[in-house]
């Protein structure tokens, strides 16, 4: 009996592992621009230690063991027609066209240079690892921009292993992480003024155009909320303005953003057998789905789908929560809803957290470098 496939558009941090989850029952096709997953996650750890990020964060699709029976394909999809559940792909063969019996929208969203949208090669990820590296390396100011988890966390990342760089954090509200539960935000201002960061409130930048797609570089921030403009060697752009990679899709099934539409089992209204997970999707206000493991949901979904039984509902937080600072030289700290932090010390996470509940458990085990 042909086993049905089910097309999986986008191989992120949530796309790589809904794969998973269906690779043992049914065909799978992942769509990727990249030749492995190059998680979007923990960027003070991929610009201040590139090669330790890399370690965990930037591996080849063929190390794990649950990809290997789904076909990767490196492109972007470039349509889809529900019609005939078909989807075209454009990749360094061409555009070709491949069928499905159940699609996933899992293209995530560009809100920073770190979530680029570009087809890459190793080369390219390597390379632009490294370009922002050595731009805050080599700084003597850095400006960070935003007040979202990502700044929160550059700042600290850079302060902590780059110590000859004046590290400041520049946010526009009172505080940072204001989707966090208050407490969080205590414990966290506590790690960056031990750190040394600068805490600037009440700042909200003038944006160039494409700044937060551009890099990290020199420049001089201006501010429309009247405070003198600020030079650094380095500026960081973590500003969060979400852009959904949504462009390929009819415009019935995207909201008033570009958002992917969804009822609350993940499908999408007007494509036939079609779900969305991770941060395209309009899940609620947060688009929490990826944070909140909906991976595994959204995987049980489609195989009820096309098995004609019934679907289970995703039920979001209205809070974000686990790590916000990421893997610090001593260990790391994650924080419940409640915004209580418990901490786990650096030879937990390296010999327990790692190897054994993320690359094992999550994962289903990574092969060796």
């Amino acid at each position: 009996m042909t086993r049905p496939t089910v097309l999986v558009a986008g191989m992120g941090d949530v796309g790589t592992l809904t794969a998973m989850h269906l690779a043992r029952h049914v065909d799978v096709v992942g769509v990727a621009t990249t030749p492995g997953l190059v998680s979007g996650q923990e960027l003070g750890l991929r610009l201040s230690d590139p090669d330790r990020w890399s370690q965990d964060y930037w591996v080849d699709y063929r190390r794990y063991r649950r990809l290997d029976g789904v076909e990767i394909v490196r492109g972007r999809v470039s349509g889809v027609d529900g019609a005939t559940q078909t989807a075209g792909i454009v990749s360094d063969r061409g555009e070709t066209e491949r069928r499905w019996d159940a699609l996933v929208i899992a293209t995530g969203v560009t809100n920073g240079f770190w979530r680029s949208p570009d087809v890459l090669d190793a080369a390219g990820v390597d390379s632009g690892l490294r370009t922002h590296h050595e731009a805050v390396r080599t700084a003597r100011r850095v400006a960070v921009i935003g007040g979202g988890a990502a700044a929160v966390a550059a700042a600290a990342g850079v302060a902590a292993r780059v110590p000859a760089a004046r590290v400041d954090l520049y946010f526009p509200g009172e505080r940072p992480l204001r989707d966090h539960h208050p407490r969080t935000w205590s414990t966290v201002q506590r790690r960056l003024e031990d750190l040394g960061v600068g805490l600037h409130p009440g700042h909200r930048a003038g944006v160039p155009p494409n700044a937060d797609r551009a890099g990290v570089g020199p420049g001089v921030v201006e501010w429309t909320t009247g405070q003198p403009g600020v030079a650094a060697d380095a500026i960081v752009w973590a500003i969060g303005r979400a852009v959904p990679h949504t462009g390929w899709l009819p415009e019935t099934v995207l909201d008033e953003d570009g958002f992917v539409r969804v009822d609350p089992t993940l499908r999408v209204p007007g494509l036939p057998h079609t779900f969305a997970v991770g941060d395209v999707a309009a899940t609620d206000p947060l688009r929490g789905s990826a944070r909140n493991r909906a991976d595994r949901l959204v995987a049980h979904n489609v195989r009820a789908d096309l098995a004609g039984r019934r679907l289970r509902c995703y039920r979001p937080r209205t809070t974000r929560w686990g790590s916000v600072l990421g893997p610090q030289p001593d260990g790391l700290e994650v924080f419940t809803p409640a915004g209580i932090g418990v901490r786990i010390p650096r030879p937990v996470v390296d010999r327990v957290l790692r190897p054994w509940i993320v690359n094992r458990g999550i994962y289903g085990g990574i092969r060796p470098r």
